[in-house]
């Protein structure tokens, strides 16, 4: 035994040793009974501020910066208008009068509640609106919903024929911290069942499926416990969108991951009587591809610091050390689950010692044999089916989504009030333009605002003065949340930058989304090639080639645009979506890319190991063989994970978890099995140039058509 366990590692043998493996467990129940505790205060040090996702170096965080001279950041108007189609009686509008009063005495309201200010229909106003300012502060995204809640129970209109609603900031932020609410919960458990369901189908075993369950459990605890550290000491960003698919990514990537060490282990118990040198070789040979793949997904991940938009950026970190303490898991607690339980787990299908692996008569080796005849007619036509599918991205529309085209499901309130605020008020009521600018030019830029096309007219308040500096508010005609109103925002600060030394900037909900959205798309072009380059790199230096790598690249890439392009189509056609957030190209991009490859790594690791020994095309046939099965696993469990994010009633994390999971699916099933085996028995032994392996004589594509399967399973040299 110890002339063989040589050849492995010292990291491979201290997890499957007969003391490691202890040792290793008690390590991690001591991290665990650490880190735990903590992470179930992660929601408590999450920062889901506008302030926190928007743009550092934008106009409109420059201009929040100044407003916060005027009133607190943290305030968030709730707009609670009323309608009546019959029109509103002076005993509605008395009503709405003494409400107004009561709105003041709520905890938090800490200025002038507005109204009631009616709308302009004859010969009686339709509607009323009433302007009530909520100090959130710090806590705001936890205590709006219950803020907002105590408006509606005052806003009581009885059988008075009116309705009410609350929208503005303050109504959409309630709503949307609604839809967050339980959001760890209900995705740790959908993930939970998707994962347990998939591997019940792919191990066939009532118990094995516990460890690599409990490994990703405390994983994701663990990786929780160290964010919430660096959140509340570190000054880490983390907010509802990255801890949501923080717990997607630790259970997907991390059975992954287990799903590949335990197939490995698998064969290698058919090898050695002992299992503990069984897991030493299992995690010897298993182990480069998997870190090589957990690196690829973090430093992918890692790339999203360069973002402008610090809700992109913040997620780099958080994702990157989610995988991290996955990978390491699987690697470490794991492999000691599993040595110290025994082969008992495979039950009923134990892999005794000296007993026939099936993978290698399996279906993945008829599939392998199928593509040997005609590779090249094989990887053309996939090809091509691909970019037809990818053409279909010109119809996506990832422009950005309305407030009302936020939420899947039941409207809300919010948005409900919003539809009603547009039809008798101009639709930038909720949300006015800001301006501020330096006092002395205060009233050349409230006119040069008041000027411009957009703007309703009448509606740009006297200025306020305050340290210096003047702030000018108007209302756009156009919903600050469309293109109409992204255009009025390059209007207004063109208009107002023309004012010689005012320093005037402009700000507010409308110029907030249209920043965000021009970030998003910088963003998007600088990430794409850094993680491009990353990923090349890591795959050049792992297989020891360029060709390989470049190839690989190419069937990724081709796959992200199928995906994008299958998702338009469904988004627009099925689903019936507003359009795509401006970040769902950039997230979309980096998961596919950086998680896809992870297949191509399983497959072509192997593809090399076997390739030293047979040759190219026939190792290109044992590693598909070898590998089919658990990668087509792999990818089912990690395209349902994302899928889970379905379960939210947010369109962005619809979006985000289908696209995922489509391009995970083509990945593991198309691109992997299919193209790149087809491309690798074309090319043959010059993926490897400019590595010494491209030197070695390989069959021809002919003589593995003559021996089919049979290019599987022989052993001639």
């Amino acid at each position: 035994m110890n002339a063989l366990m040589s050849g492995v590692g010292t990291l491979a043998k201290v997890p499957s040793g007969r003391i490691g493996k202890w040792v290793v467990l008690g390590l991690w129940i001591v991290a665990l009974a650490v880190l735990a505790p903590m992470a179930g205060s992660l929601s408590s040090v999450q920062d889901n501020q506008m302030a926190s996702w928007l743009p550092s170096d934008a106009e409109s965080t420059k201009a929040m910066e100044i407003t916060e001279r005027f009133y607190s950041s943290n305030e968030l108007p709730a707009i609670i208008v009323y309608e009546k189609t019959s029109g509103l009686t002076q005993a509605d509008l008395a009503t709405i009068a003494g409400h107004v009063q009561r709105f003041a005495e709520v905890d938090r309201v800490d200025r002038d509640v507005l109204g009631p200010l009616p709308s302009q229909e004859s010969p009686a106003p339709q509607a009323a609106q009433v302007f009530v300012p909520i100090n959130a502060g710090e806590d705001g995204w936890q205590k709006l919903p219950d803020l907002v809640a105590e408006l509606r129970t005052i806003a009581d209109v009885g059988d008075s024929g009116m309705s009410v609603h609350v929208a503005g900031p303050a109504g959409n932020g309630a709503d949307t911290a609604k839809a967050f609410e339980g959001i760890d919960g209900t995705l740790l458990y959908a993930a939970l069942i998707v994962v347990i369901v998939m591997l019940l189908i792919t191990y066939r075993s009532p118990v094995l499926w516990l460890l690599p369950v409990i490994s990703a459990g405390a994983a994701l605890f663990a990786a929780q416990g160290v964010i919430y550290l660096l959140a509340k000491y570190a000054g880490l960003t983390v907010n509802g969108q990255s801890a949501g698919i923080l717990t997607v990514l630790v259970f997907g990537a991390g059975t992954d991951y287990a799903l590949l060490l335990v197939a490995r282990y698998r064969e290698e118990l058919r090898r050695h009587q002992d299992r503990h040198e069984a897991m030493a070789f299992a995690l010897h040979r298993a182990g480069p591809a998997i870190w090589a793949s957990a690196a690829t997904v973090i430093l992918g991940m890692i790339c999203l610091i360069f973002a402008a938009l610090n809700s992109t950026a913040g997620l780099g970190p958080v994702a990157a050390i989610g995988v991290g303490v996955g990978v390491l898991a699987m690697v470490t607690l794991l492999p000691a689950l599993l040595v110290i339980c025994g082969r008992w787990l495979f039950w009923p299908v134990r892999p005794a010692f000296g007993t026939v692996d099936h993978t290698e008569t399996g279906v993945w080796a008829k599939i392998g044999a199928g593509i040997a005849r005609r590779p090249r007619v094989v990887w053309l036509v996939t090809a091509l089916v691909l970019g037809a599918f990818a053409l279909n991205t010109l119809t996506l529309k990832s422009d950005g989504i309305s407030t009302a085209g936020s939420f899947t499901g039941d409207v809300p309130d919010s948005v409900v009030g919003s539809q009603v605020l547009a039809r008798h008020f101009p639709a930038g009521t909720e949300q006015p333009i800001q301006v501020v600018a330096k006092a002395d030019k205060a009233t050349e830029v409230r006119a040069a605002l008041s000027a411009v096309s957009g703007i309703a007219p009448g509606s740009v308040a006297e200025p306020q003065i305050k340290d210096g500096w003047a702030l000018v508010q108007g209302t756009m005609t156009a919903a600050p949340d469309g293109p109409e109103g992204a255009a009025t925002v390059d209007r207004v600060r063109e208009a107002v930058h023309r004012v010689p030394d005012a320093e005037a900037m402009a700000g507010g909900m409308a110029a907030i989304l249209h920043d965000t959205n021009e970030a998003n798309t910088r963003d998007r072009n600088l990430i794409i090639p850094i993680v491009l380059l990353v990923v090349f790199l890591i795959l050049a230096g792992l297989l020891r080639a360029l060709v390989a790598p470049l190839v690989l690249m190419a069937t990724v890439v081709l796959s992200f645009f199928a995906a994008l392009g299958i998702s338009a189509f469904f988004f627009n056609q099925v689903f019936g979506f507003e359009g795509a957030d401006a970040s769902f190209p950039l997230f979309v991009f980096v998961f596919l890319v950086s998680l896809g490859i992870d297949y191509n790594i399983f497959l072509m690791t192997r593809v090399h190991e076997e390739a030293k020994q047979w040759g190219t095309r026939r190792g290109a046939l044992i590693g598909l063989s070898a590998t089919g099965g658990v990668i087509t696993s792999a990818g089912l469990v990690l395209a349902g994970t994302f899928a889970v994010l379905a379960t939210l009633p947010l369109v962005a994390f619809a979006e985000i978890g289908f696209a995922v999971a489509v391009g995970v699916i083509i990945d593991t099933i198309i691109v992997r099995g299919v193209l790149v085996t087809a491309l690798t028995l074309d090319i043959g032994r010059w993926m490897w140039w400019p590595h010494r392996l491209s030197g070695k004589r390989d069959v021809e594509p002919e003589e593995i058509t003559a021996d089919g399967s049979s290019a599987v399973l022989s052993t001639e040299k």
